[in-house]
């Protein structure tokens, strides 16, 4: 026998069942989208490196240590897209869309790869769905992208979310904080280890976010830059809180949240649930006003968010796994080959209603057809045998209750649109 040969170490196969509650997100969202005037976004699965160094940030651990990057055969370098909003705006500044009316709102879902510890929720590929605004500073914009995930939380009844919101100010307010804080980390240098103390001179904002005890027990004395943001970042942090407010959504202001990405200013801010466990956080993002004129288009804000699908069916099946996802709203039990010859334009032509419709092709029992028919999910099964072939018949079985009733073969297919579109 040969050697079994297996999915990658951090990827994982999705199983018809995971598939159906996948699918169910993505159109919770897409509705959600819809509704928000978002329009989707395909962009391509590798671009040039150069675009995710530039925008993401030669210091973050995505663009030093995350990314799988190879050279094409014409000697180009590539990456695999590890996120999903350098991409956007990418493609943003190389369609003009700047000269479309502005904010323009796009969404999209697509696999990112990161080469990162397998976890829980957390794969090398993953598939993200994601939303940008692109076009306008106003405050309520990012309060309409945080209100817009939390909703597709709620549309798919995640329990125990809860919204973490920071700043991290503009850029005159962040360079000053950036400089008292590298100053403070400096006086404490030797309570810190090489790899934090390097970091500390890279991106020391990210210190915030280290789960070392060392590093998190120096934090703990760090100046927060909520009490060192500029009038202007200010002002348009408490508008972003104001409208929060004004709408019922709760959140926890947070001094030293911070993400991973180099691009962020002003608002930034993550959602967590509780069924997560140490690693809570399910989504999150915030506003990046200079990435647009970093990537070469126009000086133009943007704000944005993304959420691992993977992260959202964790969420869901805490509890344990989903049932079996149905396949079926009806199911077809031909008794011969006659019994199924019958049955098949009917289901053909059922199908290209929307009905969704399947069929037993195996020749099984009546009792196995049953069983079968259960387990598809089916809320009505037709039963088509020698009898009602020559009466003209067939039996329609309610699922649920398990009552019968004849139906002319001639109006069979009316009554199941009727019934079960």
């Amino acid at each position: 026998m040969s050697a079994k040969v297996e999915a990658p170490k951090g990827t994982r196969d999705v199983l018809p069942d995971e598939g159906a509650l996948r699918a169910r997100i993505v159109g919770a969202a897409s509705s959600l989208f819809d509704a928000y005037g978002y329009g989707r976004i395909a962009t391509p699965t590798f671009e040039q490196t150069e675009l995710f160094v530039r925008g993401v940030g030669q210091s973050t651990d995505i663009v030093r240590k995350e990314m799988y990057t190879f050279d094409d055969l014409g000697g180009r370098s590539m990456t695999l897209r590890p996120e999903g909003t350098a991409p956007v705006v990418r493609a943003f500044v190389e369609h003009g869309m700047h000269k479309l009316p502005l904010p323009v709102k796009l969404w999209y879902t697509a696999p990112m790869f990161r080469y990162e510890a397998p976890q829980a929720g957390r794969l090398r590929e993953h598939t993200q769905i994601g939303a940008e605004a692109l076009g306008a500073d106003d405050p309520l914009l990012d309060a309409e992208l945080i209100a817009l995930l939390g909703a597709i939380y709620d549309a798919l009844g995640i329990p125990g979310v809860r919204l973490r919101i920071g700043s991290l100010g503009d850029g005159p307010s962040r360079a000053a904080y950036r400089a008292e804080l590298v100053a403070y980390l400096n006086s404490r240098a030797a309570d810190l280890p090489a790899d934090a103390r390097e970091r500390a001179g890279e991106n020391p904002m990210r210190l915030f976010d280290s789960r070392d005890p060392a590093v998190a027990a120096v934090m703990e004395g760090a100046p927060r830059i909520l009490d060192r943001l500029g009038d202007d970042a200010a002002a348009h942090h408490r508008a972003v809180l104001g409208a929060l407010d004004a709408v019922g959504i709760a959140y926890d202001e947070d001094a030293t949240l911070v993400r991973g990405l180099d691009y962020y200013t002003k608002t930034v801010f993550e959602f967590t649930c509780d069924r997560l466990g140490a690693q809570s956080g399910i989504g999150g993002g915030g506003r990046y006003d200079g990435l647009v004129e970093e990537l070469g288009g126009p000086p133009t804000p943007g704000v944005g968010f993304g959420t691992g699908i993977e992260r959202i069916v964790l969420a869901l099946t805490a509890d344990g796994a989903p049932g079996p996802a149905p396949t079926a709203r009806v199911y077809f039990a031909g008794i011969g080959p006659e019994a199924r010859a019958e049955l098949f334009p009917v289901m053909t032509r059922l199908r290209a209603a929307g009905v969704a419709a399947t069929a037993d092709t195996l020749g099984r029992s009546m009792k196995g057809m049953m069983k079968q028919a259960a387990a598809s999910g089916a809320a009505a099964c037709v039963i088509l045998g020698e009898r009602e072939l020559a009466e003209g018949i067939a039996t329609l079985r309610d699922m649920s209750t398990g009552e019968q009733r004849p139906v002319p073969l001639s109006e069979l297919e009316s009554v199941l649109a009727k019934e079960h579109v």
